[in-house]
This record gives structure tokens, C-alpha cells and sequence, in this order.
């Protein structure tokens, strides 16, 4: 069977505007799926080069296929479950910044270049006071990026015109301001000229982004049947959810340039993007955070089965519309829109999204995810609001364990062992004080500054209810526990 190729996908040529820094699945299954989408549909016509910007890794499978390759986006589509297929014509060119730095550097000079795309990890938008400017190419993406930027504006000579669009769609809160610090700062380093740094600020947009969708990556074990169903060989298949979302913060209007609205694709261009990431992460990852213990112990192993669960879904629901939206700042239907779609994502049939997983460092996600949401409401009703409440018993009782193996803290679910990952300092409080009477044991963790901020115990009546919610689980179990007191809500 012949490898998908340009002769086989009659790939269009056209101008490169993009160079991406990272040539994995999600931006493949994600930024230049929707380029891909933006150009059939007439509203963007270009091209991205790929760059490989570490040492590590080989782009062979890339050159083999001509850089082109299918997004499988699975899941429920209007109800029913579906496949929805795409072959990629978007990528023209794939380049390793170490091994091939001279074609790398090129595209510096290159007149069409308009957009830079990264996503080099959380860590990969750091400042590094080691990267020097003659570093064919610097350790750093802020440190390549800057030379590269710096080549650019040499070869054109200060021209305003030819500054460039940052995209980065790291994990991490302002990630476009953080890479401009971080090139500027670098710039400083190197002792480049005043007008280069004036150039960075006037010519080039440094847009901080949210980007959201699942991507599950290569199919392995599936793969030679899809091969089988296609007529083709693809070794770089992304698979993902349908559900997507970009929102792109920016100083300055570039949506004309960027035109993936237009083409219908869920991008959202603010000059605030702090709502919206607030929406993902009270709502998306909130609702993760306050059922997925409670589901565990009661007994499920995976979101699916979850949502399958009356028990579950009905606390989750609640939790959701009654706790977490009120507390929001967007439109109520836009609230309830994007909650209706996380509860559609949660429902994948395709996704097999286990619990375990999802509960690493479930302290810190508390604070960030869900004690917000709890304070909000606290603050509007003056009441504890219950579901958020029990969440917080619900995590103390995953939590309780007094073995540390390895960087694990035991745990027992039905006579089973699982592990408890999270901060040492965190599974060693619980493995000293999990052992203590509820009331004490309570009170030592809400009042613990180190984990929430300040002190839980100051809000009336929390100590006494998360205690008692936890005596409960312990005498009747989690699942007799919520059926006792949410298991009668309605929808």
C-alpha cells in the first residue's frame, strides 16, 4: 500500500505565511487542520512550514509523506456518534532548526511569512540568560525566536511592514505577553539596537491565546485497519474530538489576516481572553475536579462511565448549572452553551479518559478550578453551596492514606490499592494526618494557607460539613453517601 503523498492528495501550491515551532499532534490536529479548512474555503490561501526546534526526534515520516497526513476527529456530532475524516494539504515543508539551520534561518527572509505558531510545552516559554546570539541555532524557542526575529528585521531593514504575528498556544496564563518578555529580555542580553526593540513593539504582534480540544493522538493498534479503509498508508494520523476553540488576544485587529471566523471555524478574536479561559477552567476543568474522587470511589474508572452513571451525572450537573455558572461574567447562554458542549465532550464514546488520571495534583486544581467558584456562590447566597462542598470531603477521602511508596501515597478502594499522586508536601500531610479524628483532620487541612491561600475554616459552618460528609463516606461508603444527599435532585 503506497504512503499518502502530494501526488495522492493533488496538494495546491501556496505561499508560506506560517512557520510553526513544533510539529506534533495537537497543533497538527488543531492550528493547520483549521488553516487547512480556511484555505478549501477560499478565506486564507497559505502554506506553514513545520519546524522541529529541538535536537531530538526526526522529521523522516514527514519527508515520506510530503507533510501531508489525516485528522480522524471522533465523537458525538448532533447526537450521534461520528467520524468526521480530513486529509491535510495545509503543511508544505517541514525543517530541523539544529541539523538544517540554513534552510531553518531562511525563512526569515522570506516576504510572505506572516504568522509564527509555537506550542514548545509549559516550560518551553522560559528565559535563558545562557542563549547567545551566535548560537546557530539558541537552546531556547524565546532564544531562537529572537534571532530569528532579529535576521528579519536586518534583512529588511527596519521595515515596519515586515514584522511578524506570534501565536503561541502554550498551557500557560498570558502566554504572548510571556513570550515578548522573554524576547525583549533577550534582545537586552544580546545588546541589540534600540530600533530592533522598537521594531519588536511596533511592527509585531505578540497575541496571548486559549485553545481547547481533546487531541488523542496517533491510533496505534487501529491503524493499519484505517490504512485498509482508506486506500492509503498514513503514519501520522491525529485523532481528536470535534470540539474546538481558539481565542485570540490581541492588541491589534488582525482578524483580516487571520480570517478562520469567516471560515465558519470556532475562533474567537477579543482583546480579553481572561473570560473566556475563566469559562474553561471553572466549567471544564471544575466540573473534572469535583466528581471525578467522588465517581472513583464510588466505584467508576473513566469519564464515559461516569456520565453513564445516573449518580454521578446528576451530581456533576448540578454542580455545573446551579454552583459554577452563576458565578460567571459571560452571557448566560454562552455559559450554557459551552457547559451543554462539555457535557457532549464527556459523553465521547471514543475518549477513554481515566479518572486516575485526571486526579493528579488535585490540590492545587481545587484552588484554582473549583474555590473560586465555591467562594462566588458562598458570597451570593451566604450559603455553603453542597455539591462543591462535598467535593472538597470527596477529595480528602481519595486522599487518605498513611503509605508513601515510591512518589505515591496509597490509597484503597473495595480492598484494591490505587496511587495518590500530587506535591510530596501534600501527600505527606495527608499520609501524617489522615489517621485523625474527621473534626481535627478537617480543620487542619482547611485551615492549611500553604494549599488554599488563606484560611477555609474562617467560612461559617465549612469545617463542620465537609467533617460530617467525611464521617459518612467512611461509615456508608461514597456512593450510599451521595445517594443520601444528592441522589433525589432533578434535571
Amino acid at each position: 500500500m503506497e504512503l499518502l503523498s502530494r501526488s495522492k492528495t493533488g496538494k495546491k501550491e501556496r505561499p508560506v505565511k506560517v512557520l510553526q515551532f513544533g510539529e506534533g499532534n495537537f497543533l497538527r490536529g488543531f492550528v493547520d487542520y483549521m488553516i487547512d479548512i480556511a484555505n478549501e474555503k477560499g478565506e486564507f490561501d497559505g502554506d506553514i512550514v513545520l519546524v522541529k526546534p529541538i535536537e531530538f526526534g526526526t522529521l523522516d515520516r514527514f519527508h515520506a509523506q510530503e507533510c501531508q497526513y489525516t485528522v480522524s476527529l471522533r465523537g458525538i456530532v448532533d447526537g450521534e456518534p461520528a467520524v468526521l475524516n480530513r486529509v491535510i494539504t495545509s503543511v508544505a515543508d517541514a525543517v530541523a532548526a539544529h541539523e538544517e539551520y540554513e534552510k531553518y534561518s531562511s525563512f526569515a527572509k522570506l516576504d510572505t511569512l506572516r504568522f509564527i505558531v509555537s506550542n514548545t510545552t509549559e516550560a518551553g516559554i522560559v528565559y535563558d540568560e545562557n542563549d547567545r546570539l551566535e548560537m546557530n541555532p539558541p537552546r531556547s524557542f524565546p532564544g531562537k525566536l529572537a534571532k530569528f526575529l532579529y535576521e528579519r528585521y536586518r534583512y529588511f531593514e527596519g521595515d515596519r511592514e515586515k514584522g511578524l504575528v506570534m501565536l503561541p498556544v502554550e498551557l500557560i496564563d498570558d502566554n504572548g505577553i510571556h513570550l515578548k518578555e522573554c524576547v525583549l529580555k533577550q534582545a537586552e542580553n544580546w545588546k541589540l539596537e534600540e530600533d530592533f526593540k522598537n521594531w519588536l513593539n511596533e511592527a509585531c504582534v505578540f497575541c496571548s491565546t486559549l485553545v481547547d480540544r481533546i487531541i488523542t493522538g496517533y491510533p496505534r493498534g487501529e491503524d493499519e485497519k484505517l490504512w485498509e479503509e482508506w486506500g492509503y498508508k498514513d503514519e501520522l494520523i491525529v485523532t481528536g474530538e470535534p470540539f474546538a476553540l481558539w481565542v485570540i488576544e490581541s492588541e491589534k485587529d488582525i482578524k483580516e489576516e487571520l480570517p478562520l471566523d469567516r471560515a465558519g471555524l470556532p475562533v474567537i478574536f477579543t482583546d480579553d481572553q481572561k473570560p473566556y479561559k475563566q469559562r474553561k477552567v471553572r466549567i471544564l476543568n471544575g466540573a473534572h475536579t469535583s466528581f471525578v474522587l467522588a465517581s472513583y470511589l464510588a466505584g467508576n474508572d473513566i469519564v464515559l462511565e461516569s456520565m453513564k452513571d445516573e449518580l454521578i451525572f446528576r451530581f456533576m450537573y448540578h454542580t455545573v448549572f446551579d454552583e459554577v455558572i452563576p458565578t460567571l461574567s459571560l452571557p448566560e447562554k454562552e455559559l450554557v452553551d459551552f457547559a451543554e458542549s462539555v457535557i457532549t465532550r464527556f459523553n465521547n464514546p471514543y475518549v477513554k479518559h481515566a479518572l486516575l488520571s485526571i486526579s493528579l495534583n488535585s490540590v492545587s486544581k481545587w484552588r484554582a478550578r473549583c474555590m473560586p467558584s465555591f467562594l462566588g456562590r458562598f458570597e451570593q447566597t451566604k450559603e455553603l453551596p453542597p455539591h462543591l462542598t462535598f467535593s472538597l470531603a470527596a477529595l480528602m477521602a481519595f486522599y487518605k492514606g498513611d503509605e508513601i511508596r515510591g512518589n505515591a501515597l496509597i490509597g484503597h478502594r473495595d480492598g484494591q490499592e490505587y496511587q495518590i499522586m500530587d506535591d510530596a508536601a501534600v501527600l505527606e500531610y495527608f499520609a501524617a494526618n489522615s489517621a485523625k479524628p474527621s473534626g481535627e483532620f478537617v480543620e487542619g487541612f482547611l485551615s492549611n494557607q500553604e494549599f488554599f491561600g488563606q484560611d477555609l475554616t474562617q467560612i461559617a459552618g465549612l469545617t463542620d460539613a465537609v467533617a460530617s460528609y467525611l464521617d459518612e463516606i467512611s461509615a456508608k461508603g461514597m456512593r450510599k453517601t451521595i445517594e443520601d444527599h444528592f441522589g433525589h435532585d432533578d434535571l
